[in-house]
């Protein structure tokens, strides 16, 4: 059986005054059915960009996909028109948003925004839409669903926010289910309530899930397969425990010793990683992570290495051999 979604090469570029952003150069993967793919990385690698592409939400201009295919359901999205790309958004592949609050329309009811998209993609009545609405909001853990649905976002806490996003995004049942970054603006005890009730609703659900985040805590527990972006490349992938115990490229090892340990009795200070991301309207011919790499070579600086397998289902992007390096 082939892959659900099938990213070949995709590119994305922002065409301003200053110059043209490479955010996006060249990456590609595979999600499968059921899976959840989780994308890593700082702010400002193409995380966003590179998924917002996927269902052609970037905003053209300044932003345009200039290259690559995405192939989901055997068709190219990326080949679509507007009015079937849109069959697509928000029923096939659903998208969960980084802020709630700014994602939710301040002047309509959580129960109408919810219906929209069900009277839209599944021809559902007013009534229907409402019913399935409550229904939503029940699956996603929200008490007294029914009295919510006339309540606004400004009613709600920024945990049930993001499950009245949730709650959108599974409105139509999707087969692809993309977070980009749902937990960042909420407390750690609502971080983890919001990754388990994903967590079951998967299962339940059956659905395949791309979490982005920059925060490898959070998505340790919940992902199957990890890609870590840097600079608009995919820099290494591989299993969640194949990532955790044996990181093949510098930046995964220096993202993962920025993380606090419970696992040792005297804990050794976090480190960070020095210096700052490559200018991305002028990227370097060679390795984007040279300039902050500990282990780089003459080579580094000349040739960008490719994302190539360095074990079973593994894959990274480096010259340098740092197999055995403690992160």
């Amino acid at each position: 059986m082939g892959a659900l979604l099938e990213v070949k090469d995709l590119r994305t570029q922002f065409f301003t005054q200053d110059g043209v952003v490479n955010a996006v150069n060249g990456i590609s993967y595979t999600l499968d059915e059921g899976e959840t793919l989780g994308i890593v990385g700082e702010s400002g690698c193409g995380k966003s960009v590179g998924v917002m592409s996927l269902i052609r939400l970037i905003p053209m201009p300044p932003g345009r996909v200039v290259g690559g295919e995405v192939w989901f359901e055997g068709r190219d999205l990326l080949k679509l028109d507007d009015d079937e790309i849109r069959q697509v958004r928000g029923n096939r592949i659903a998208m969960i948003f980084q802020d709630p609050m700014t994602s939710l329309n301040p002047v309509l009811t959580i129960g109408r925004q919810i219906s929209e998209a069900l009277e839209l993609h599944l021809g559902l009545d007013k009534s229907q839409a409402r019913q399935r609405s409550q229904e939503l909001l029940e699956l996603v853990g929200i008490p007294g669903a029914e009295g919510r649905l006339d309540n606004y976002p400004h009613q709600f806490s920024g945990g049930m926010r993001q499950r009245v996003m949730i709650a959108m995004g599974l409105s139509c049942n999707p087969q692809v289910l993309i977070a980009d970054e749902p937990t960042t603006a909420l407390d750690v005890t609502i971080q983890a309530q919001i990754v388990e009730l994903v967590k079951r609703l998967r299962e339940e659900l059956g659905m395949a899930i791309i979490w982005i985040t920059h925060d490898l805590g959070v998505v340790a527990g919940l992902a199957h397969r990890m890609i870590v972006m840097y600079a608009g490349f995919i820099v290494e992938e591989a299993t969640v425990s194949e990532l955790y115990a044996n990181p093949r490229h510098p930046y995964t090892l220096g993202l993962l010793g920025s993380l606090p340990r419970l696992d040792e009795d005297r804990p050794e200070r976090l480190r960070s990683i020095e210096g700052l991301p490559p200018d991305l309207i002028d990227l370097p011919p060679g390795c984007p992570f040279y300039a902050r790499c500990t282990w780089r070579i003459e080579r580094c600086l000349q040739e960008n290495p490719p994302l190539a397998f360095v074990a079973h289902q593994h894959k990274a992007a480096c010259w340098v051999d740092v197999t055995g390096v403690t992160a």
